[in-house]
């Protein structure tokens, strides 16, 4: 949510400093009127949003990695059922296969009905429309010859060319039990959008139980988290021994949640990564 033509000397700045991935938020379009609350927010608004900048997760990806060799991107998280998931299965292994299997999918269902109105799709089935873009992107990223017929898609067989050497992780969003069970059920992993240490310890809880359900408990597993224990040594620790793999970096004077514009110059945002990685990476 900065400045785009920061992204590309941010993701090699990042890379130099010894950072592992970087995250790209998702927003189509914002609406000038709409009656849903922003869940994710501690106060339910999301005016935050209206003039922050959101290039496509997948081109800014592309951008990103075109100009660096190693550090790896993942969205957080993509609206993934308000997009055909042939046409975002053809995109998303194309980005995947020109970086070298550096992408993650970050994917939730969105919690605004009005991106679903703006793309023609009902906002009720969505859940089910999320599972079956799923089972397709992982169907037609084999590379094999795949066909489908679901209740919101149907094709006959067909295989894409070329499809990255590596499946793509598949990161679940969510906070609610259904995101957490379709993480346990479905994903590679689970993408948090923040939340105490306590509640996060309760979903992790929660994870683990249902991937056990699923009978998935030995199958690898990503917790992508931040809480207020993201930004010290000790806490950093204490994620670690909570099964949490990834955490963020601080974000300098830059509130994104903010309505204030952006204080920092690319300078500064780059003296701060290399600050954190100092403390922490290294």
């Amino acid at each position: 949510m900065v400045d785009p033509t920061f992204y590309v000397p941010i993701a090699q700045a990042a890379e130099e400093a010894g950072f592992d991935s970087i995250a790209i938020p998702d927003s189509i379009c914002y609406p000038a009127e709409a009656g849903a609350t922003y869940p994710y927010n501690e106060d339910g608004t999301r005016e935050f949003l209206e003039n922050k900048p959101f290039i496509e997760p997948l081109i800014a990806m592309a951008a990103m990695a075109s100009a660096t060799t190693r550090i790896h991107f993942h969205s957080w998280v993509i609206k993934l059922p308000i997009r055909h998931p042939v046409i975002f299965t053809k995109e998303l292994t194309s980005v995947a296969v020109l970086s070298g299997n550096r992408v993650r999918l970050g994917a939730g269902t969105s919690p605004w009905p009005e991106d679903y109105e703006a793309v023609g799709l009902p906002w009720s089935g969505r859940g089910r429309r999320m599972d079956e873009c799923i089972e397709i992107i992982r169907g037609l990223s084999t590379g094999d010859y795949f066909e489908f017929a679901g209740e919101h898609y149907q094709f006959p067989s067909i295989r894409l060319n070329p499809v990255p050497t590596e499946p793509v992780p598949i990161l679940i969003g969510g906070h609610g039990e259904t995101g957490l069970r379709r993480a346990a059920r479905l994903g590679d992993g689970w993408i948090s959008a923040g939340s105490s240490t306590k509640d996060l310890m309760a979903r992790l809880a929660l994870i683990d139980e249902y991937r056990r359900e699923y009978g998935r408990e030995d199958v690898p597993f990503e917790v992508h988290a931040t809480t207020e224990d993201s930004f010290t040594p000790e806490g950093i620790a204490r994620l670690e021994e909570l099964g949490v793999t990834h955490t963020n970096g601080g974000f300098g004077r830059f509130n994104p949640y903010g309505t204030d514009p952006d204080p920092e110059s690319l300078e500064e945002k780059i003296d701060n990564l290399r600050r954190f990685a100092d403390t922490f990476i290294a």
